[in-house]
């Protein structure tokens, strides 16, 4: 198989187990990781099942889990599968239907594929370094909006990260003093996914793990976007603060967030 292949396969094992799960457990049945930070059986035993698949299929892969951290591989493993089981646990634990499973592969430090699914609407987006981006088979390009001007976009609140939220909220009002409208609909893979097949013009948000967004990059970039940090670098890898769209967006995009933060003063 393919690495894009492995990881719809090992999708398809994690979303099995999701779906069992689907609107029988609740907020009750989740423990708390941090404020407002949720994890349930659901997620682990998603998590726990792709893993095995992984391992099993690639031996001596190292994988990075959302729960279970840094599983090694053998000794000098360049490949590690980046793994996040349940990327929207609170909509999923609410019954809000919007929740995906994304998996992506690094070969020393770069994404080389990537995959999301949303088992509920049964979509595939999947991208390999050079060979562009699909959902469900089906080429995907990037909008071509051609600036902030009247776009749609996606975007994420800081609820983890309140320091920042005020920040935040001075990048926001002036996006949605030019923005067509702007979702904030709880998953971050699946809001990159949807830039990559130019449903959103552009998203934002900050302080993500690399989990959140390593799938959902590569497919961003490899539908003819542009991926950077919120100072137009790579840093968005290490400390989560994240700009995807199509060019004349993410721009307009990076000129707003220059007028009110840059990456020197958002630490993790």
């Amino acid at each position: 198989m393919t690495s894009v292949e492995t990881a719809v396969e090992a999708a398809r094992v994690g979303a099995k187990i999701l779906l069992s799960y689907w609107e029988t457990l609740n907020k009750l049945d989740a423990d708390t990781k941090a404020r407002n930070d949720w994890v349930s059986n659901a997620d682990r035993e998603s998590e726990s099942a792709i893993i095995e698949f992984l391992q099993n299929a690639c031996p001596g892969d190292s994988c990075l889990g959302e729960e279970s951290g840094t599983v090694p591989g053998r000794a000098g493993a360049r490949r590690l599968w980046i793994i996040d089981p349940l990327d929207g646990t609170s909509n999923y634990l609410q019954h809000f239907p919007f929740w995906s499973i994304s998996i992506a592969l690094r070969v020393d430090s770069e994404v080389v594929a990537g995959v999301i699914y949303e088992p509920l609407r049964d979509q595939w987006f999947a991208a390999e370094k050079g060979a562009g981006a699909f959902r469900n088979g089906e080429r995907i390009h990037v909008s071509d909006h051609q600036g902030i001007e009247g776009s749609f976009l996606a975007t994420g609140f800081p609820f983890r990260a309140q320091k920042h939220v005020a920040t935040y909220c001075s990048v926001f009002q002036e996006v949605i003093s030019a923005a067509k409208g702007v979702r904030r609909a709880g998953s971050a893979a699946l809001d990159l996914a949807y830039t990559a097949a130019g449903i959103f013009d552009g998203f934002f948000e900050l302080h993500l793990a690399p989990w959140d967004i390593a799938a959902g990059a590569l497919l961003v970039r490899e539908a003819g976007g542009i991926v950077t940090d919120f100072s137009g670098g790579e840093r968005f890898w290490d400390r989560g603060n994240i700009i995807g769209a199509c060019s004349g967006v993410h721009g307009d995009l990076l000129g707003i967030v220059a007028r009110h933060t840059s990456e020197t003063e958002l630490d993790r």
